[in-house]
């Protein structure tokens, strides 16, 4: 059979199974996610069937995907929310990346792996997935949620901190000397703070040059321009979806409300290509050896991510309840974290380190959409529960008489 004919059946047998599972995931009300990336596991490398001639244009669309979702996420916000957040949520920042890095550096120095390899360990269990995040909040219809800034604000901290912790983990893994390292992380960081000045300050210009009524060219040259950015910036060892974040921060008005219902359809589209492509490429047969310490990292990220983002909720007034769910969406692990699992892979640090960073990503990917619909109600549940409890006495307050009242003689 023709190769072009094969694309065609296998991507379009994609996307149906996509639409199809999509379904399945609106009839019982919970995010497709975890669907989506199970049928890539299934048709992957060492699945059921897996796929070969779709899967280079699977791999450009994952990328394509990821861009798009950090660009609607961007869109919801403008550049003055971005500044306001980042000043007023630095600590929860650090506090962060204190919790959820800690786990993963002291689980590779258990293992023996080093210090390099603690370090890439570190930013795996470290960085939420903006990527599952941000479909998940869409999905569950939290965007306007008043604790939704501050889930967004941890996430653009953990982006822009990638802008610095990439360049470093590439100089470690290369064995760069303090020299060459340093200048790759001072490239990286004034490239990431070009391009945020010039979307706080000059972003009603921006907007104003993307600005058209015709939807056409609308879509055209947003989506160009957020593809054109992201890529410099991938160029430079930036975050593509960085990039990608700062062109919807820099973008306003009706041209950010124009361009959000354009894209939202293609969105959705290279979204679930993208979680699809995820699963593709995990070997089931790599995930025993390593799961015990998977799941044990899981555990115990699970409950430092709710941890963070209750106490960043919190810290800014939002209810109990805002609070649990801004830590239940935190949960997810995703793109960023199999980047830099791959980038260890490759310089060959310690072949463990991929196996078992993708039995960790696909726990949390999976649990993460559950996490973030399901801990508030538990939490709530819980808590009520424990309010309604009797405070009964003991066994040896029972048998305690009451004291006699103190009678005072005359």
């Amino acid at each position: 059979m023709h190769s072009s004919a094969v694309f065609l059946i296998e991507f379009g047998a994609i996307i149906l199974g996509l639409g199809l599972l999509g379904r399945v995931a609106g009839r019982f009300r919970f995010s497709p996610i975890p669907l989506y990336l199970l049928a890539g596991l299934a048709f992957g490398k060492g699945g059921l069937l897996p796929l070969g001639a779709s899967e280079e244009f699977v791999a450009i669309g994952a990328e394509i995907g990821v861009i798009l979702l950090l660009l609607m996420l961007g869109l919801e916000y403008t550049a003055t929310d971005l500044v306001s957040n980042l000043r007023t949520q630095y600590p929860a920042g650090l506090v962060d990346g204190a919790l959820n890095a800690l786990p993963g550096a002291a689980m590779a120095l258990l293992l023996g792996w080093g210090p390099v390899a603690a370090v890439v360990l570190a930013g795996v269990t470290w960085i939420s997935s903006s990527g599952v995040i941000a479909k998940v909040l869409g999905d569950l219809g939290r965007l306007g949620n008043r604790e939704t800034p501050v889930v967004l604000s941890i996430l653009v901290l953990e982006d822009l901190a990638m802008a610095v912790y990439l360049p470093i983990v590439t100089a470690l893994l290369a064995g760069a000397g303090l020299a060459a390292g340093s200048a790759t992380l001072a490239i990286a960081l004034g490239v990431a703070g070009l391009v945020l000045f010039l979307a706080v300050r000059y972003g009603r210009v921006i907007s104003r040059f993307v600005s058209s009524d015709d939807p056409e060219k609308l879509l055209l040259v947003v989506l160009g321009l957020t593809l054109l950015v992201a890529g410099i910036a991938q160029q430079l060892q930036v975050s593509a979806a960085v990039g990608a974040f700062l062109v919807g921060i820099a973008l306003s008005g009706e041209v950010a409300e124009g361009a959000h219902h354009l894209l939202s359809p293609l969105r959705d589209l290279f979204a679930a290509v993208f979680f699809v492509f995820f699963g593709l490429h995990t070997d089931p047969a790599s995930i025993p050896p390593v799961l015990l310490p998977a799941l044990a990292l899981a555990v115990v990220t699970t409950g430092t991510k709710i941890a963070t983002g209750y106490w960043a909720a919190r810290r800014n007034g939002i209810s109990a309840k805002g609070a649990w769910r801004a830590g239940g969406t935190l949960v997810a692990r995703g793109e960023f974290s199999i980047v830099i699992a791959g980038l260890a892979v490759s310089a060959g640090i310690e072949p463990s380190l991929g196996p078992l960073a993708t039995a960790y990503v696909l726990i949390l990917v999976v649990i993460g959409p559950l996490t973030a619909r399901y801990t508030e109600p538990v939490a709530t549940w819980a808590t009520g529960l424990r309010r309604r409890a009797p405070l009964e006495p003991g066994p040896a307050e029972e048998r305690l008489p009451l004291p006699e009242p103190v009678r005072h003689e005359r």
